[in-house]
């Protein structure tokens, strides 16, 4: 299943693969570097630039996963619009083509993945991606650093009616939406965790947050995961975490912990 060949580790050691999960999504990925059937999805935050996902790919793929970072519909390379399905759907349509195979665009080469286990990563705007995706049986665990939880709360620094037309004019076509469709986010129940609250398995749930967060409050988020039960870390500060920080010896042990546990 591992690409042997110079070519490809060559390739590898510079930038990740790339392919297409059904019609629109287009995602970067690597294998891991020993045998394995474990799966890492990373859901990125909005805006953000999708390569900055690279390290993050190095480091799951050394630690024997799969991993897999894909574009939502309507954003970046993929194709649709973005926001006219739940960006979870796009999750959960990664997950459905993994056994039946894709592609890498790069050299022609077709992967098939049968997952022993799927884990789940998420920040901020992608939180909600991992938190509601969990529903899914097919999901061993899920990972939210600084989620949305509620899209009704304002944020103090990117309240929704500004962000949805900041992003429009500052990041163009990175983000191809609709406004009747952005302010869906405001509905309530559109992309929302907590009007899922009775559907989730707290139990597959770790939240990581801050206290000085000014983008994401956090005491909706403390309220949520007490009501599904699921693991908080709450650090006094930090600001508005993201991703990259699982890397960090002080967060991965606590998220390995949490990965192999039953």
């Amino acid at each position: 299943m591992l690409p042997q060949d110079r070519h490809h580790t060559t390739i590898r050691a510079m930038r990740a693969l790339r392919t297409r999960f059904g019609k629109d999504i287009v995602a970067e990925f690597l294998p891991p570097r020993r045998r394995s059937q474990n799966v890492i999805i990373l859901c990125g935050g909005m805006p953000g630039y999708p390569s900055a996902k690279f390290p993050l790919l190095d480091f799951f793929s050394k630690k024997g996963y799969w991993v897999f970072s894909p574009r939502y519909r309507g954003s970046w390379e993929s194709g649709g619009r973005f926001l006219r399905i739940s960006p979870d759907r796009d999750v959960i349509a990664v997950i459905d083509q993994l056994p039946l195979g894709f592609k890498d665009l790069w050299n022609n080469k077709t992967y098939r993945v049968k997952p022993d286990k799927i884990y789940l990563i998420g920040g901020s705007f992608g939180g909600p991606a991992v938190i509601l995706s969990s529903r899914d049986a097919r999901i061993t665990k899920a990972i939210a650093i600084s989620p949305v939880v509620d899209f009704r709360v304002r944020s103090k620094v990117d309240p929704i009616d500004w962000l949805g037309k900041f992003v429009k004019e500052a990041f163009g076509e990175g983000y191809r939406y609709s406004m009747k469709d952005w302010n869906k986010l405001k509905n309530g129940r559109f992309y929302n965790p907590v009007a899922y609250s009775d559907d989730l398995d707290g139990k597959k749930l770790f939240i990581i947050h801050a206290k000085d967060d000014d983008v994401v409050a956090w005491k909706p988020v403390q309220k949520f995961a007490r009501r599904v039960g699921s693991q908080l870390m709450l650090l006094r500060s930090g600001g508005h975490l993201s991703m990259p920080l699982i890397v960090k010896p002080r967060f991965y042990k606590r998220i390995h912990k949490f990965l192999k546990s039953k």
